[in-house]
């Protein structure tokens, strides 16, 4: 059954339904999207923090509870209840890190539940372990953006603190994965991308280089190289926050200055070892690269991605290799990028050959420039539903009946952020 729709989303809703006076079908479209994360994924705990699970799958991913909750930070500046939920996410994320870093997604309670039995070092609230750059990015920026949008500091206590001193620990010591990681992972009689190679190491890297190491993709795919550059570029961002958090609230100098000298570490090394030359396009960034000299161009649907550079706030030493990079990916140069009778847009490795994701064409969107952009691509997602009045993960570009996961609550936020944007209610960054 329904729950009541809070009043601050329903002045949301409202806000959408004076922008389409005439389109019934993209407000429904979006009251579906905005109101299903709240009504069928967040749960209160007692304890004050909130458990979010994916939506099809009975575990809390630490990335995906945070862009499914994103879109509420703009009713949370004056709805206390909605910020309420969300600094308890933050509080059951950082539980989490400080339980185990390397893990991805995780139980509401320390019952064993797994999605395979891995050979890693898993512990009984893990559902999955696989390392994964930004899993511990999200979070972080989640506590940033509750600060920026609702003044909020309460989420910055005492197991933050050792949150983010755990987060920087790994991430320095996955500058030397070769030397230093503890970390492998191992799954049998899967398909390729759901394991390591190398005894669970994966693809030998160059340590040193500046660059952190992950083993998967935001996917959950194996990466091919382990410098995953999207991620690094997240990295470098957040710790940006964590130096202004360390700063600002927590008033621990040292740890600010740590976070700023990894952060800026990262950033240069992204810069200098990222950009190759591509003859169609220019300098471009690289998706992927072992800091030997192998690198994969190319970009993946889930985010982050290269397309969500500016959406993520990084920014490079040229903004024409950014632009350069837009425009790579956005084209059959990307081999992941595909045309269809209905549609045009990233896909994925993860789901089937001409499937495009939701996700990707709702980062489109909100990285264009161009309100008339943001229109068609509303427009464009309305129209590839599948008659189902939710966003999927893939759909197929002649074929919009045909998609993988009949809602997917991630995709769900990212259309309700475009929508969101496009209306002019952004989140403050």
């Amino acid at each position: 059954m329904k729950k009541q729709i809070p009043k601050s989303l329903q002045n949301m809703i409202d806000v959408v339904r004076e922008h389409f006076p005439e389109d019934e079908g993209m407000v429904k479209l979006f009251e579906n999207c905005y109101t299903n994360t709240l009504d069928t994924t967040v749960k209160r705990k007692e304890d004050g923090t909130t458990y979010v699970i994916t939506g099809d799958i009975p575990a809390m991913w630490l990335r995906d509870s945070v862009a499914q909750v994103r879109p509420y930070l703009i009713p949370a500046r004056e709805d206390t209840d909605i910020a309420d939920m969300l600094v308890g996410l933050v509080k059951r994320q950082m539980f989490y890190i400080n339980y185990d870093a390397y893990a991805n997604a995780f139980n509401e309670e320390p019952n064993g539940a797994c999605w395979e039995k891995d050979e890693t070092e898993m512990g009984p609230y893990i559902w999955e372990r696989k390392y994964e750059i930004d899993s511990l990015c999200y979070p972080l920026q989640l506590a940033y953006l509750i600060w920026k949008n609702t003044g909020r500091t309460d989420q910055f206590d005492g197991e933050f603190v050792k949150a983010v001193e755990r987060v920087l620990e790994v991430w320095e010591t996955e500058q030397y994965h070769e030397e230093k990681s503890p970390y492998s992972f191992v799954r049998k009689n899967c398909y390729f991308t759901d394991t390591l190679s190398r005894g669970g190491k994966g693809a030998l890297v160059k340590s040193g280089i500046g660059l952190t190491w992950s083993g998967f993709r935001p996917s959950d795919d194996a990466c091919v190289y382990g410098y995953l550059v999207p991620s690094n570029m997240f990295a470098s961002v957040v710790l940006g926050y964590v130096e202004k958090i360390c700063q600002e609230v927590l008033h621990l100098p040292e740890l600010a200055e740590r976070a700023g000298k990894l952060g800026h570490e990262i950033h240069e090394a992204i810069e200098e070892q990222a950009v190759v030359h591509n003859e169609h396009y220019g300098d471009i960034y690289a998706y992927e690269l072992d800091g030997y000299g192998q690198f994969h161009l190319m970009d993946d649907a889930n985010v982050p991605s290269l397309l969500s550079m500016s959406y993520l706030g990084y920014e490079g030493r040229n903004p024409q290799t950014a632009e350069n990079t837009r425009n790579f990916i956005l084209s059959d140069g990307n081999p992941y990028y595909y045309k269809g009778a209905v549609a045009q847009g990233i896909g994925s490795p993860h789901t089937p050959v001409n499937y495009i994701w939701h996700i990707s064409l709702a980062m489109q969107g909100l990285t264009s420039g161009k309100r008339e952009e943001k229109l068609r691509i509303l427009q464009l997602i309305k129209n590839t539903d599948g008659g189902k009045q939710m966003m999927h993960e893939g759909f197929h570009v002649d074929n919009p009946a045909l998609y993988t996961r009949e809602w997917f609550s991630w995709a769900n936020a990212m259309f309700c952020e475009l929508m969101l944007d496009y209306c002019g209610l952004r989140v403050i960054k």
